[in-house]
This record gives structure tokens, sequence and C-alpha cells, in this order.
């Protein structure tokens, strides 16, 4: 037994104490955890404790503020802590493999209701499994080499109808290549891809799949997107890592300079923001004198166009790793019809909280304005918070310099298709 509020403070120092880690989730990292495995001896936050409950045999839960607890289990977690069982569960996680953030699965308030919001909640069960039921990737385990060539189904989602079909996927490490099969036994496959210039992302809502995994790649000069997904959870996150192990093979060729800590952030990205704006197009009527209402003086070089076209709802993608946003009819669109590179604020490129002058929206007020040395871009958000966390995603971008890799791609880049 033990004496609730001593125990209560006890454990809320434990939270703070200096040289445990014990201030941070110990399986997302997400900051001030108000749970606890005391079986396991570690501090976990809300979400990564309902992922903990689903293996009672090995980990089971408490609240650290709510819950009585007995001196006994009290003294275990103080003889444990976040660091010292990490360091035995986590004693040899391979560098390709994704470790889930607190942001990539969190909880949003709705009312008095809490909704889960987030794509990765896969991606961060599969790893507490990995570390606690599985014990992957403990020193004193198997051995567990990298991940090489890999073959299996998964249920890809049709280019020109939603039908989600199974095909066969062979992962070729050594070659650097991805191939699909429409045939089950077909020698002849239906696409080739190099890894070179594959991203995968888990894309859950857009897809409608708890296991939906978006593949893109590029061909010619468009971003081609396969969706797929599998029911078994380990199943799609063991594929979701051999990719990532199959790039980080190619990214350590390429770029042998580099040290692996800078390569592991280019393995796969996730959008940095992604929904619907409306856009203009291209068109405009005759030259006018009338600057934009943020730029200090008029700009000669982008006189405003009359606007001739009507704004035209489109799903955006903003990918910041390769600085282009990225615009299609529908958010499951195979193809988009048309991107936009995005330099520095360096090189000229800029961006408004506003519509130019003379330029009214559709259904959608709350506009922003993106200046490229090349024209302008004009948009309008279906609300204010929207428009808000689209400007502060492009700022974001704009605000960084190119990186060495941006720069040599900035050629093939910057003369892309706008549609």
């Amino acid at each position: 037994m033990g004496d609730r509020e001593r125990n209560k403070k006890r454990l809320l120092e434990l939270l703070q104490a200096a040289g445990t880690g014990n201030a941070y989730c110990a399986d997302c990292g997400a900051a001030d955890p108000d749970w606890a495995s005391y079986k396991l001896g570690i501090f976990i936050c809300l979400n990564c404790s309902g992922v903990h409950r689903n293996f009672p045999d090995i980990s089971k839960v408490k609240s650290v503020r709510l819950d009585f607890w007995d001196d006994s289990i009290v003294e275990f977690m103080t003889h444990n802590g976040n660091l010292r069982v990490k360091a035995k569960y986590e004693a040899r996680v391979p560098a390709f493999y994704y470790i889930p953030q607190a942001s990539d699965c969190m909880w949003s308030q709705e009312s008095i209701w809490y909704m889960r919001t987030h794509r990765l909640v896969v991606l961060k069960e599969q790893w507490i499994r990995a570390k606690y039921e599985r014990q992957e990737f403990m020193a004193d385990g198997k051995i567990i080499s990298a991940p090489g060539n890999r073959e299996g189904f998964l249920w890809k989602r049709g280019r020109d109808n939603a039908q989600f079909l199974k095909r066969r996927f062979v992962l070729l490490a050594r070659e650097g290549l991805l191939k699909y099969y429409t045939k089950e036994e077909g020698k002849d496959p239906k696409a080739v891809i190099s890894i070179k210039d594959l991203n995968a992302t888990f894309q859950t809502e857009k897809i409608g799949n708890p296991h939906g995994l978006q593949i893109t790649y590029r061909r010619d000069s468009h971003v081609r997107n396969l969706f797929v997904y599998h029911e078994n959870g380990k199943e799609i996150v063991d594929w979701f890592n051999a990719l990532r192990a199959a790039r980080l093979q190619y990214l350590k060729m390429a770029f042998p300079e580099l040290p692996e800590s800078e390569l592991v952030p280019l393995i796969t990205r996730n959008y940095l923001k992604q929904g619907f704006m409306e856009k203009t197009g291209p068109k405009a009527g005759p030259l006018t004198s009338v600057p934009h209402p943020r730029l200090a003086k008029p700009d000669t070089k982008f006189p405003l166009l009359q606007q001739r076209e009507p704004f035209k709802k489109r799903w955006f993608a903003l990918d910041s790793q390769e600085r282009r946003l990225l615009y299609y009819k529908n958010p499951l669109d195979a193809f988009e019809l048309g991107q936009v590179f995005l330099g520095s604020n360096e090189q000229g490129y800029q961006v408004f909280e506003d519509l130019p002058k003379g330029i009214r929206g559709n259904r959608w007020k709350a506009g922003l304005t993106i200046v490229t040395p090349h024209r302008r871009f004009v948009f309008t958000c279906p609300s204010e918070k929207e428009q808000r966390e689209w400007l502060e995603s492009f700022r974001e971008v704009l605000s960084s310099p190119l990186t060495p890799l941006n720069l040599l791609a900035v050629s093939r880049e910057s003369d892309c298709s706008h549609r």
C-alpha cells in the first residue's frame, strides 16, 4: 500500500528528474507525459498509453495524477525510467526505421469530444509493438538483417476509377527499383519505379483506410501517385520501412560525402500542408498599373492583369523538401494538374495574405498571393484559419535558403508546367 498524495508527489518529481528522460514520452517524445507503463517502468503520453493497453501481458498503464500507486510500483518506476528502458529496447534501431513523433498522432478537441485526427496511428502502434512485444531492437535479440528485396500483394487504387484491386509489388533494393504487376504471375510489370525519385507517406484520411500509403514518383515531367493499403498493419509498415531502407541505400551511394545523419531526413517526407483552395488561371486581359496592396510601390515587372478566368476549386499539396506546390482536381488523382516551384525570399519569392487589387474570389474570400520571378499565383481559402495555416507553411518554405540538393533540382523544377 502507500500514501496516495505522497506517491503522487514522488511520481511528479520523477517526471522532472534530471538524467531520466521522463519529461518526454518514452515512445513518441511528447512533452509532459501524464501516463506510465508500470510493468515496463516508463512514462508515456495519452496516445501511446492507448496502444499499450492492447497488450496487457507486456505493458500495464496507470494515470500519474488520477490513479492510486503502491509504494512498490513507485520504487520500480524510480529504478527504471525512460532513458534506462529505452537503452534496453531501442539498442539497435536501424537508421532507416521511421520512429513516430508526437505530432504524428495527436488529439484535437471539438466541443467536449476528443477525436483522433492525424494520419500515422498505424506507424505509432507498430513502433510500440516492435519494441516491447516483438523486441526487435534489443541488443541481445536475434540479428535482424536490413530489408533487401521484398515481394507481396497490396491493394492499389485504379488510376481511372475508385476500385482497389490486389496487385503484386516487387522491391529490388540493390537495383534501386520498385515494380508492380497487374497479373499475379505476370512477367511484364505495369510500372518500373526508380527508388531515386520515390517517396512514401501514410495518407490514411485521404485514402480512407487506416493503413493507407501514398507512393509518389516522378514520371517524365509529372508526379505520379499510387494509393495502396494492406489489411495488416505490420505488413504495410514493413513495406514502408523496406522502401525507406532502399532509399537510404540509394542516398548513400548518390551522396557519399554526406554523413548518414544528414541523409536520414531525406529518405521520405510528409507534406507540410494539404487541403482545398481555389485558384484562378493565368489568362488575363489588358495590363494595368495597379500594384499589389502589400507592395511598397508599383511592380512594373509584374503589372496587374485583369482577371478573365474564374476561380476553380483544387486540391493542393505542399512538398517543402522539394519546394513544390502541387495541385489536383481531386485529392486521389493519379497525376497533378500543375505545380509551382517555390524558391526563397532572397530570390524574389514572396507570399501575401490577401488578393491583388481588382481580383475577387468566387465562393471563398480569404485570399493569398504568391509572387515568383515568373508570375503571380492567386488563391482563396475556405476559411481564415486555413488562410493562416497556408501562409505559415508558405512562409516557412520561402524563408529557408535552398539546400545543395534543391540547387541541383532547380534547373528542372523551375521550368515545370503551370496549368
